[in-house]
């Protein structure tokens, strides 16, 4: 595709529809932030920002675009780790985080309207200051919840409520023309005709722009407690997850860890965690309206991790205790980022029953190409988070390395009948292991989906299938 490079008439017509200059970057005055996510490798500056304020002027800008071929990436907070929001064919970079309004709470329908650009630790505070629950939970608080839709993010809940997808009611969105269509709505159930709200959910950018979401809410879950279990070895504890599943005792959260990533998380804290003495633990949560409802689930859980193994069950029954374990568990990615210099990751999801063997192969990784890698990850829904870690490689290695552990990782994902993506999405980086992942008629659709919703391919060009 040959786009348009933006020159001074473009400026001029963008200086019509965005009224307030502050508004509009150009040349030496774009961040260089705008240039790349979290994954870092990936960069290219866009020829001009945008900070919308509403839907109409994200109508107005695309309308223009798409008549002028000059391609157009949305982007949020930029927390993204597969190049989702990088400009890479330059162009405008539509910046949604000044679109950052609660519009409506909706108590008798139990939902909440937002704009693209509203933090999901902003949602979640709003919302349990009212006694209400938002459950999607992201590692990444102050990620966007447009970013979060768009890459349909899951988070440490996903076992018990479920992922974003299924808490997302309706959308308002932007079509690659400029044409607004608003999609679902308040109603629990609709049959009517194919779900394009859904299509639009983890599409990343390159159907539509989300300019406004209807989100489900629950009623806040009254007690909460988890427990911290050690085992020997981490096979001991993901053998244990399907018989805590087939138990009925569904915990919010099943996560498991390794004594390394904990070693790491207390040196970037400087805080202790409650144990640091065994391999591999489980990190569980329990949540309900009753804390006798809490204990009989707990209870039962607790009694199958010790029959299979567990070295013992630490109960964290207050607030501090939790939060001293979740702030660790939240800690990792962080704590992994600052032991390197750079570092790139697998997301990959795969059954259940498969994630102590996917986890054992990482380590064969580490041996056979002779680099660092570090992992956790959501036992209870089978997604990993694999990080390859550059450390002082010199970039010819790097690359090289990095491309051979990714193949094998990937290659190892599919024989397991795992996906490519768990959370994270596919974006720039890792379109090329989704092409290997999936038949050429599975392509095929999805590049004539990106057609039929964008013609002149002008919205987040080059990303998911492209």
């Amino acid at each position: 595709m040959n786009y348009k490079k933006i020159d001074k008439k473009d400026i001029e017509v963008i200086n019509e529809i965005i009224i307030d200059k502050d508004r509009i970057f150009i040349g030496e005055n774009i961040n260089e932030d705008y240039s790349h996510d979290e994954l870092g490798n990936v960069k290219e500056l866009p020829d001009i920002v945008i900070q919308p304020l509403n839907t109409y002027e994200i109508s107005k800008i695309m309308k223009y675009a798409n008549e002028n071929f000059i391609p157009v990436t949305p982007r949020g907070s930029g927390t993204g780790l597969v190049g989702a929001a990088v400009p890479i064919k330059g162009g405008i970079l539509l910046d949604l985080s000044k679109m950052n309004k609660i519009l409506e709470l909706d108590e008798e329908n139990l939902t909440l309207t937002v704009e693209p650009g509203v933090l999901l630790m902003e949602i979640t505070k709003y919302v349990e200051e009212r006694e209400l629950f938002y459950p999607p939970d992201p590692g990444e608080k102050t990620a966007t919840i447009g970013g979060n839709i768009n890459t349909n993010a899951g988070g440490m809940r996903a076992v018990k409520y479920g992922v974003t997808r299924d808490y997302v009611r309706g959308l308002e969105v932007v079509l690659a023309n400029g044409e607004v269509l608003q999609l679902g709505g308040k109603v629990v159930k609709n049959s009517s005709g194919y779900s394009l709200k859904d299509m639009i959910i983890g599409s990343e950018g390159t159907l539509a722009i989300i300019t406004k979401a209807t989100l489900k809410l629950l009623p806040l879950p009254k007690k909460a407690i988890s427990l911290l279990v050690p085992f020997e070895e981490l096979e001991d504890a993901i053998d244990t997850v399907p018989f805590i599943i087939k138990s009925k005792s569904i915990p919010t959260a099943i996560e498991f860890m390794q004594k390394q990533a904990i070693l790491d998380s207390e040196e970037f804290l400087g805080k202790k965690f409650p144990d640091n003495s065994s391999e591999a633990y489980l990190l569980l949560t329990f949540d309900g309206n009753s804390k006798e409802e809490v204990e009989k689930a707990y209870e039962k859980v607790a009694e199958i991790c010790l029959k299979y193994g567990a070295l013992d069950v630490y109960i964290s029954d207050t607030e501090e205790r939790q939060e001293s374990i979740w702030t660790a568990r939240g800690s990792f990615l962080e704590a992994i980022k600052a032991s390197t210099t750079e570092m790139d990751e697998v997301d990959v999801v795969v059954p259940r029953n498969k994630v102590a063997e996917f986890v054992k192969f990482t380590h064969t990784m580490e041996k056979k190409h002779d680099i660092r890698i570090k992992s956790f990850g959501h036992a209870g829904d089978g997604n990993l988070h694999i990080y390859i870690l550059k450390d002082n490689l010199e970039e010819d290695q790097w690359n090289s390395k990095l491309h051979k552990v990714m193949e094998d990782m990937y290659s190892k994902a599919k024989e397991l009948k795992g996906q490519v993506s768990g959370e994270h999405g596919i974006g720039y980086a890792k379109k090329g292991y989704l092409k290997q992942s999936l038949s050429n008629d599975a392509m095929a659709l999805m590049e004539g989906i990106k057609k039929v919703f964008d013609t002149n391919n002008i919205l987040n060009p080059g990303k998911v299938c492209q």
